[in-house]
């Protein structure tokens, strides 16, 4: 199930509505949560290039409201940039600066677990970073785009910002999306809550053509969410999915044999 709302000028209680229809932030965040936000910060690109910094302060308090004693950001940027700068191009760090403050992890600069893929024909074991088993829960953040080589970038493309970025060049060298899809695998996100406020409706993932949905997603289901987001790009003019069919794209198509939701 894919909970939508148009946003018009109130973007706190568009986010509020959308999870609303999930069930509500109390769904997923209890009291006491160490919660892990995941946004976009591939590159220092602008929204919806990378994650709208208004949009994720939103959503920080959002979590805080709803009982979480820790809220942590974090992300890995495009292999040929280095993360940090990126986050403080994009003022990240003033996230530390609110009360209470967030959080705010660089990947790079932390350790990394070794994970297996049980049944994986693509992408057998991923690396990704140990903070994550201190969250309770982890929300997903995605921007809404098209991306040059993957076709399509949402909440199941997200999860390659937690690949460890040695890892990356091989992850691009052939089978991308099964092997996107075959890393959400080890990765368990409770919600995804989606900024489709503008998109990119082709090339991506740092610039393409920007149009305006105006839209707020949230869904406990990656697949499902990036199916929505898949339609919402076609039905403008010009979209380079426009031939696709959301169940036979390969990262879709591979996440749902392997069963993620």
């Amino acid at each position: 199930m894919v909970s939508k709302i148009k946003f018009e000028n109130n973007l706190r209680e568009a986010i509020l509505e959308a999870v609303r229809g999930t069930g509500g932030f109390e769904k997923f965040v209890r009291p006491g949560d160490v919660v892990f936000l995941k946004p976009n910060f591939n590159t220092a690109d602008p929204y919806p290039a990378s994650t709208d910094l208004e949009f994720l302060k939103i959503v920080v308090r959002l979590v805080y409201e709803h009982g979480a004693k820790i809220v942590m950001v974090g992300d890995s940027s495009t292999m040929s940039l280095n993360t940090r700068k990126v986050m403080e191009k994009l003022g990240v760090f003033d996230l530390q600066n609110l009360e209470p403050p967030a959080r705010v992890y660089v990947f790079e600069e932390r350790e990394w677990a070794r994970k297996e893929i049980p049944g994986a024909k693509f992408q057998k074991c991923v690396f990704v970073p140990k903070i994550l088993d201190r969250a309770d829960k982890l929300i997903l953040l995605p921007c809404l785009k098209t991306h040059f080589q993957a076709q399509y970038t949402g909440a199941l493309k997200l999860s390659v910002g937690f690949m460890k970025p040695s890892q990356r060049l091989r992850l691009h060298l052939a089978h991308i999306e099964e092997k996107i899809a075959e890393l959400n695998f080890v990765i368990h996100p409770n919600l995804v809550i989606m900024d489709a406020r503008k998109c990119f409706i082709n090339r991506g993932p740092a610039e393409g053509d920007v149009r305006e949905p105006n839209l707020i997603l949230a869904s406990g289901s990656r697949v499902a969410i990036d199916i929505e987001g898949i339609k919402i790009i076609q039905s403008f003019k010009g979209n380079s999915l426009k031939n696709v069919n959301p169940l036979n794209l390969p990262q879709i198509k591979r996440a749902m044999e392997i069963g993620i939701k």
